[in-house]
């Protein structure tokens, strides 16, 4: 049992290896000082990103460049973007 715990920390601390291919790509929109910002979460496989994209002064505004964000990233993952999505 004491293996396995040392395993896990060294595994959390391990630092980032580098490897710059995503397996998932989301969009979020969040409220900020009265306005709406864009933020990009980029998931690999030793980290997750979490980036702010851009903020814009309505919700909608911010949920069209939400969706053309996630639409352009997904195009890049492999296999390409699910059904629905092109």
């Amino acid at each position: 049992m004491a293996d396995d715990e040392n395993e896990r920390k060294e595994w959390r601390t391990r630092p980032p290896t580098g490897q710059h291919r995503a397996y998932e790509v989301d969009t979020v929109v969040v409220p900020d000082h009265g306005q709406w910002a864009v933020e990009v979460i980029v998931v690999f496989e030793d980290e997750v990103v979490r980036r702010r994209i851009d903020t814009y002064r309505t919700e909608r505004l911010a949920r069209i460049s939400a969706d053309l964000i996630k639409r352009t990233a997904s195009r890049e993952l492999p296999g390409g973007p699910p059904r629905g999505m092109s």
